[in-house]
């Protein structure tokens, strides 16, 4: 069996259908099951067991024999949440005893990590661990993903295969729950077929201009595909980057939405909340150098390509993944 820890959000959904694709049928789906506004993520796909979230624990000492690989997707993932006890509790503590519990077991262990550990970029974006310790993240979310990591390397007991993978700015089908934290692709296909126009962010730094902010955007079939590679091929353990490697900016993102809608380019700008504008991130791009040595050799889908499948297949007919 394979365990997928927050199989009913985002990604971990998304990794699901991959997985069904490739021929893994019998997984076992971790998370808080009680929205029912997540439900048409994990609906008709192939899944063994639904185990809550805070029963998983138990569960994988009772049936750590029949499990062969666990993706820890499952966080609180709200840049905006500022209380640090809930990150403290959900993304450290529980990713603690579920890394041991592989350990004990010796089960292969792919976990989330995130970008967001990399704050303003000013060690640079290179998934280089001796580096990790010297990385600032912005807010209370960015700083649980860097203190798993840091206890992750300090430890000398760890399952016979583990990655943690540091999420660019994922995007893709199967986010329609997540609210003021979907992704920017979301948002931009709401506020262009509501109102024919889109609003981005105005630049509050002297080098960039509005809309040239840069980021990673990385389409969560490439994510799930390089989990699948990682989960078969097993190559060296450590921390890896997951995103295309190639920063584009909000310019070209809001224009490949009204491409996809095919609708006339309108964009204006907005000041940038304020609750955000000190912990905003104005360039991110991964160093991908790793992943390759790896043997990892897809090609990553262009921002264009993601946004027009993205669109055209799940957005405008309402459709999972």
């Amino acid at each position: 069996m394979i365990v997928v820890t927050g199989a009913a959000g985002f990604i971990g959904s998304c990794l699901i259908q991959r997985l069904n694709e490739a021929g893994y049928k019998h997984i076992v789906a971790v998370d808080d099951f009680s929205r029912e506004d997540k439900r048409p993520n994990y609906q008709g796909k192939a899944i063994v067991e639904q185990v809550p979230r805070e029963q998983f624990i138990d569960w994988l000492h009772r049936h750590e024999k029949t499990v062969e690989f666990v993706f820890h997707l499952g966080a609180r993932t709200d840049t905006t949440e500022f209380d640090e006890t809930i990150f403290e509790r959900l993304n450290v503590n529980y990713s603690k005893e579920v890394w041991n519990a592989c350990t004990r077991y010796q089960i292969p262990l792919v976990y989330a990590s995130s970008a967001a550990t990399y704050g303003m970029g000013e060690h640079g974006y290179a998934d280089d661990e001796a580096l990790i310790p010297k990385l600032q993240p912005l807010n209370p979310y960015g700083w649980s993903k860097q203190q798993f990591d840091l206890w992750v390397l300090e430890q000398e007991e760890k399952p016979f295969f583990w990655a943690g993978l540091k999420f660019f700015n994922v995007y893709g089908p199967n986010e329609y729950h997540k609210g003021r934290m979907a992704s920017v692709v979301f948002h931009a296909f709401r506020q262009i077929r509501e109102t024919g126009s889109m609003k981005l962010f105005r630049s509050h730094r002297p080098d960039f201009e509005d809309g040239k902010q840069m980021r990673d955007f990385i389409y969560v079939k490439d994510v799930v595909e390089v989990c699948l590679f990682l989960m078969e091929k097993r190559k060296p353990s450590g921390i890896y980057n997951l995103g295309t490697g190639k920063a584009r900016t909000f310019l070209d993102l809001a224009t490949a939405v009204f491409h996809a809608l095919d609708k006339p380019v309108s964009i204006s700008f907005i000041d940038t909340p304020e609750d955000i504008r000190d912990k905003y991130q104005y360039f991110t791009e991964a160093k991908m150098d790793k992943l390759r040595a790896a043997g990892y050799d897809k090609s990553f889908t262009s921002l264009e390509e993601g946004i027009a499948d993205y669109v055209k297949n799940y957005l405008l007919p309402g459709k999972y993944y």
